[in-house]
């Protein structure tokens, strides 16, 4: 019989590039097959919280497009098990629970006094928010199966065979490749300069950051391997699709990175209160050097690009700014991060296969290694390149390959968010705080404040020092 794991490794691409091949339907001019894919967005009143995501569905109500949405999801991943599953009946069941609790959480998580930044609450009419932005929806399922897990344990025994963590992972990281491919290409028509000097993002949170937040966690914490990467990942480069990848290309446990994923989305949220203020307090005539700061220092891309924003309008409002330059910076800075996730991946999974995990004397074949190669990370690759390709050769198709991706990222937000709510339905509270949770806590705050956003500091610094947005009304 073949392992589950390496099932779920190939399925997982088999089903993400589904996903894809229906969203490149648009482009091709068959239309939007997934045009009536629910969207979710922050809300006060939750009958306003459900919509499809297509601008020629909005005449469909919302609850027909969650409806739709589950279904769909369902049915696709009913047939991808469908060989595994031994009670067909009995998965089907604890499957459309999962995606419902999950999707419910997911809702809970967008609801604004939980998920607005402050940029957004006047908008909803909020005087106070948490200010979580939608992530905080990963956070909500978590917290509903680890509920489940620990005080309903026969519910969740029944529901485990239908939470398969590592699958939704790795399907949601191939869907990432799509969406950083075409924002790769965007910003790479942007401003030369900034563009270049963005680079310096990948210097620092690869050859930096990572380097120094692994060595802060194995030498001064004591954690091992398994919770130094992903938790080095985390802190130093993307927060929650950086930890996840990092966990599954170095075979961690599952719920190692889905807990450094939910102390990245908390914390995100004090750098997004903090950061722009203190950058405008100590750097009021370099604009540019807080954009950089903010894509360099926030850790999960919801937030980096809400400090721009709140960073864009302190400085504007001391006036003569063109308004769109400080939040173009921050996006490209993150936006640079984030491409070079699969090929951070590829060189751990290399280390681990050819390194730590090798036996003393042991000869690592070409075939172990693809046998143990995360195939997720081709997968990645591989939708990363066809979205830049498309745009570079049809960049009359520009419009339509974007409204691609926001389908896909539909998917890919809702495929994390199962994985949060799978982990906790398996998660123990007693074990994690034995295996160092509350560690966890302390050197992630250590790093974060010790060192993470300073250096940040001075290589924005370095890389913006004295270059001013345009003057003048915005064109």
């Amino acid at each position: 019989m073949q392992k589950i794991s390496f099932n779920e490794d190939r399925s997982a691409v088999w089903l993400a590039f589904l996903f894809i091949a229906l969203a490149l339907c648009l482009p091709l001019g068959v239309g939007n097959l997934l045009g009536w894919v629910l969207g979710v967005k922050v809300w006060t009143d939750p009958l306003n919280a459900l919509a499809p995501l297509g601008k020629s569905f909005s005449h469909i109500p919302g609850w027909i497009s969650l409806i739709a949405t589950l279904a769909f999801i369902a049915l696709l991943l009913l047939w991808e098990r469908r060989r595994f599953a031994e009670n067909k009946k009995a998965f089907l069941t604890a499957l459309l629970i999962v995606l419902t609790l999950t999707m419910f959480g997911w809702v809970v998580g967008h609801a604004g006094i939980v998920a607005a930044v402050p940029n957004e609450r006047e908008k909803l009419g909020l005087k106070w928010s948490m200010g979580l932005t939608g992530e905080a929806g990963y956070l909500a399922a978590l917290f509903i199966g680890l509920i489940i897990g620990n005080f309903f344990t026969s519910f969740a025994k029944f529901l485990s065979q239908a939470a398969r963590t590592e699958w939704f992972i790795k399907t949601a990281i191939v869907l990432v490749g799509a969406g950083v491919g075409l924002k790769g290409l965007e910003q790479a028509n942007l401003a030369g300069t900034v563009f270049f000097r963005g680079l310096a993002a990948i210097v620092e949170a690869y050859l930096i950051y990572w380097a120094l937040v692994y060595l802060m966690a194995r030498k001064v914490f004591g954690f091992s391997r398994e919770w130094a990467a992903p938790l080095a990942s985390g802190i130093s480069i993307c927060g929650v699709s950086a930890a996840i990848a990092t966990g599954a290309a170095i075979r961690a446990r599952p719920v190692v990175p889905i807990m450094v994923s939910s102390l990245v989305v908390v914390f995100s949220v004090v750098e997004l209160l903090v950061l722009p203020f203190l950058a405008h307090a100590i750097i009021p005539e370099e604009p540019m050097v807080a954009a950089a700061w903010m894509g360099l220092a926030v850790k999960t891309d919801g937030a980096a690009i809400a400090s721009g924003a709140i960073t864009e309008a302190l400085y504007m409002a001391q006036g003569g700014f063109q308004k769109g330059w400080m939040l173009m910076t921050t996006t490209t800075v993150k936006i640079f991060i984030d491409l070079f996730i699969g090929v951070w991946c590829f060189i751990l999974a290399c280390v681990w296969v050819y390194g730590i995990d090798r036996k003393p004397g042991e000869k690592v074949s070409i075939k172990e290694v693809w046998d143990r190669f995360p195939k997720f990370v081709i997968g990645y690759f591989i939708a990363f390149a066809l979205f830049i390709t498309l745009g570079l050769c049809f960049p009359e198709k520009i419009k339509e390959l974007k409204e691609s991706t926001t389908n896909l990222d539909a998917f890919r937000k809702f495929f994390f968010a199962l994985a949060f709510f799978s982990i906790g339905l398996s998660a123990d509270f007693k074990r994690l705080w034995q295996e160092g949770f509350g560690k966890l806590i302390l050197v992630y705050v250590v790093c974060l404040f010790g060192f993470v956003i300073w250096i940040g500091l001075g290589i924005s610094w370095l890389f913006f020092h004295g270059i001013m947005p345009p003057t003048g009304v915005t064109p």
